[in-house]
């Protein structure tokens, strides 16, 4: 997809509505293997299959992790958080002791069925692996390593400012790009209500991107969102009638 120039456009929202809500949790710990790519600044960990573009403006910054065919759950994992440790007990010569980092699904880590499993095809299912960023990884393992175990648990996101809208498309076709959730930080559900319409249930296309198919132009637009975890909330008007496709809205409130 091509790369659309971003024009910020912070909206203060007047009103907002919690449906259900409950707090995300921290899951029990579980185990994995890691290894990293997107060199030592993270520049080629950027795109990837969530859609949030540039990681650093999108404000997830290095500390990010593709992940495998059995984690990513073909892109509802996107933007979960999860806390990694390097398994010291079960590799004591790569694994830096005492460290944890807690990283976002991003990416996809696509399977290589033409390596086995324990030789390059990290990805491949049914493994849990996380194909981290560079700066992340090296929190937790040397270099040299390559690869480590890993436990992790999904742990509660924690967001610096609002849930980000972000409209792509043309007419008859808004594709809608959500970022920067915090609690459970993924998406089940998602409707979009114009100022002359009703709610209108939306559809995921791919990664965080979830798309309607109504002609909206001129309108002001409310977003109502079901995160993985079973809260709902929703954004009233939160996009003004004088809206266009590149743009991005940020509300007030966070999950």
């Amino acid at each position: 997809m091509a790369k659309a120039t971003l024009a910020l456009a912070i909206l203060i929202q007047i009103g907002f509505f919690t449906i259900n809500a409950h707090a995300f949790t921290a899951s029990a710990w579980s185990k994995a293997h890691a290894t990293f790519y997107g060199g030592s600044d993270a520049s080629g960990t950027m795109g990837g299959a969530c859609g949030y573009g540039n990681l650093y403006s999108a404000g997830y910054g290095t500390r990010t992790a593709a992940l495998s065919t059995a984690l990513f759950n073909d892109g509802v994992s996107c933007g979960q958080c999860y806390r990694i440790v390097c398994d010291y007990k079960t590799d004591p010569e790569w694994c830096i002791k005492g460290t944890s980092i807690t990283i976002t699904a991003t990416n996809f880590c696509p399977p290589n069925l033409d390596l086995p499993s324990d030789d390059g095809g990290w990805c491949n299912p049914p493994l849990q692996h996380f194909d981290m960023s560079q700066p992340a990884w090296e929190k937790i393992g040397i270099y040299s390593g390559g690869i480590v175990p890993v436990l992790y648990q999904r742990v509660p996101c924690k967001r610096h400012g609002g849930v980000r809208f972000t409209i792509n498309g043309m007419d008859y076709f808004e594709l809608v790009l959500v970022s920067n959730i915090a609690g459970a930080g993924s998406i089940q559900a998602m409707s979009i209500k114009g100022s002359n319409t009703d709610w209108m249930a939306m559809s995921m296309n791919w990664g965080a991107n979830w798309q309607s198919n109504a002609y909206l132009n001129g309108q002001s637009l409310s977003f109502q969102i079901t995160t993985t975890d079973g809260v709902t909330l929703q954004f009233p008007d939160i996009v003004p009638s004088n809206w266009g496709f590149g743009q991005t809205f940020s509300s007030s409130v966070q999950f």
